[in-house]
């Protein structure tokens, strides 16, 4: 096992989340050490001074502490879902996810953390973005066509935390296809392989291998 890369992770993390996801689709197993954020271990800071999650450390010691190069690496190395071909043209979707839209919800689900924020002022700006996806996915089902790419599962863990800042809100706007996409994607196999309940990682604990499961 020590010849596996260790993931240092937060299960309700998005970013975490969408790393998690690519690993276990390229069939990347991996030793899996569940952080929490207001105890992290010394050995993830170690490695990774900025010490957010998610954190891969390779067995040759290199360290990839960014969620979309987690992905890309991953699916470089293995990719039998097609994931980055098709998602060529996301790629600026992607970043509009982790930018502008990222931005609003922070500010609309944390509005304390900030000075002079109205969290309804920014929910609205969050609201573009949305309307955006949901014109996409019509009638294709997924962003970028038919099947789910890199796009889809780097953004819409965003979108779930979004969504659940006020359910009841996002559930009455008139975003079907957005909504379905968002249900569709919570519901699937990978999302609840992805989403298993490990416990804290402390020093000198074994690892659980985070691996695919049969059932994805």
């Amino acid at each position: 096992m020590t010849d596996l890369p260790v993931l240092y992770s937060f299960r309700r993390c998005p970013y975490a989340m969408r790393a998690r996801m690519a690993l276990l689709v390229s069939e990347t197993p991996v030793r899996l050490r569940e952080v929490v954020l207001r105890d992290k271990p010394e050995e993830m800071i170690a490695a990774s001074p900025k010490a957010t999650v998610p954190v891969l450390v390779l067995p040759d010691g290199q360290v990839i502490d960014e969620s979309l190069a987690i992905m890309r690496w991953a699916l470089d190395r293995n990719d039998p879902q097609d994931w980055l071909q098709r998602t060529a043209a996301g790629t600026e979707l992607i970043a509009e996810a982790d930018g502008p839209f990222k931005h609003h919800l922070d500010r609309y689900k944390y509005p304390t953390r900030y000075e002079n924020v109205d969290p309804l002022d920014h929910r609205a700006g969050g609201l573009v973005f949305l309307e955006k996806l949901d014109g996409l996915i019509q009638p294709s089902g997924q962003l970028m066509g038919a099947e789910p790419t890199l796009a889809d599962h780097a953004i819409f863990p965003f979108v779930r935390q979004f969504a659940n800042n006020d359910r009841g809100w996002f559930d009455a706007l008139p975003l079907s296809a957005l909504q379905k996409w968002l249900g569709d994607h919570l519901a699937s196999p990978l999302f609840a392989t992805t989403m298993q309940k490990y416990p804290q990682w402390k020093s000198g604990d074994e690892e659980p291998v985070f691996a695919l499961d049969v059932t994805v």
